[in-house]
Protein backbone atom coordinates (compact mmCIF):
# COMPACT_ATOMS: atom_id res chain seq x y z
CA UNK A 1 0.00 0.00 0.00
CA UNK A 2 1.25 3.47 -0.82
CA UNK A 3 1.76 5.31 2.52
CA UNK A 4 0.51 8.54 0.93
CA UNK A 5 -2.94 7.02 0.42
CA UNK A 6 -3.40 5.64 3.94
CA UNK A 7 -4.86 7.39 6.95
CA UNK A 8 -1.35 8.16 8.23
CA UNK A 9 -0.89 11.91 8.81
CA UNK A 10 1.73 13.69 6.74
CA UNK A 11 5.13 13.65 8.43
CA UNK A 12 5.65 17.22 7.18
CA UNK A 13 2.78 18.36 9.40
CA UNK A 14 4.76 17.33 12.51
CA UNK A 15 7.10 19.67 14.37
CA UNK A 16 10.78 18.83 14.79
CA UNK A 17 11.07 21.25 17.71
CA UNK A 18 13.09 19.54 20.41
CA UNK A 19 14.42 16.87 18.04
CA UNK A 20 17.93 15.65 18.86
CA UNK A 21 19.79 15.57 15.54
CA UNK A 22 22.89 13.38 15.17
CA UNK A 23 25.47 14.31 12.52
CA UNK A 24 27.06 11.78 10.18
CA UNK A 25 30.05 13.40 8.49
CA UNK A 26 32.74 12.50 6.04
CA UNK A 27 34.22 12.98 2.63
CA UNK A 28 35.42 16.53 3.08
CA UNK A 29 38.28 18.45 4.65
CA UNK A 30 36.58 19.05 8.00
CA UNK A 31 35.97 22.35 9.72
CA UNK A 32 33.06 24.56 8.79
CA UNK A 33 32.84 23.04 5.31
CA UNK A 34 32.56 19.42 6.45
CA UNK A 35 29.90 17.49 4.57
CA UNK A 36 27.39 16.17 7.09
CA UNK A 37 23.90 14.73 7.09
CA UNK A 38 21.87 15.03 10.27
CA UNK A 39 19.05 12.72 11.32
CA UNK A 40 16.62 12.79 14.24
CA UNK A 41 13.54 10.98 15.40
CA UNK A 42 10.52 13.27 15.09
CA UNK A 43 9.28 13.99 18.63
CA UNK A 44 5.86 12.53 19.38
CA UNK A 45 5.80 10.41 16.22
CA UNK A 46 6.18 6.65 16.09
CA UNK A 47 9.07 5.48 13.90
CA UNK A 48 9.43 8.73 11.93
CA UNK A 49 12.60 10.67 11.11
CA UNK A 50 13.80 13.98 9.71
CA UNK A 51 16.99 14.15 7.62
CA UNK A 52 18.74 17.44 6.83
CA UNK A 53 21.96 19.07 5.63
CA UNK A 54 23.96 20.59 8.48
CA UNK A 55 25.62 23.45 6.58
CA UNK A 56 24.69 26.98 7.65
CA UNK A 57 23.77 27.97 4.08
CA UNK A 58 21.53 24.94 3.49
CA UNK A 59 18.12 26.14 2.33
CA UNK A 60 16.37 22.92 1.32
CA UNK A 61 14.67 22.13 4.61
CA UNK A 62 14.48 18.56 5.79
CA UNK A 63 13.22 15.31 4.33
CA UNK A 64 10.88 13.11 6.35
CA UNK A 65 10.76 9.31 6.33
CA UNK A 66 9.11 6.50 8.22
CA UNK A 67 11.46 3.96 9.77
CA UNK A 68 10.70 1.32 7.11
CA UNK A 69 11.29 3.84 4.30
CA UNK A 70 14.63 4.88 5.78
CA UNK A 71 15.65 1.26 6.41
CA UNK A 72 14.83 0.27 2.83
CA UNK A 73 16.81 3.21 1.47
CA UNK A 74 19.83 2.45 3.67
CA UNK A 75 19.93 -1.26 2.76
CA UNK A 76 19.46 -0.66 -0.96
CA UNK A 77 22.05 2.16 -0.98
CA UNK A 78 24.60 -0.05 0.75
CA UNK A 79 23.90 -2.93 -1.66
CA UNK A 80 24.23 -0.72 -4.74
CA UNK A 81 27.55 0.60 -3.45
CA UNK A 82 28.85 -2.90 -2.66
CA UNK A 83 29.05 -2.14 1.06
CA UNK A 84 28.49 -4.68 3.81
CA UNK A 85 26.80 -3.82 7.04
Amino acid sequence: MNPNTSNTPSLYGLSTEGAKFAAYCGGNLGGENETCVEIAAIPGAVDAFAVRDNKADATGGDLRFTGPELDTWAVEWAQQRGLTV
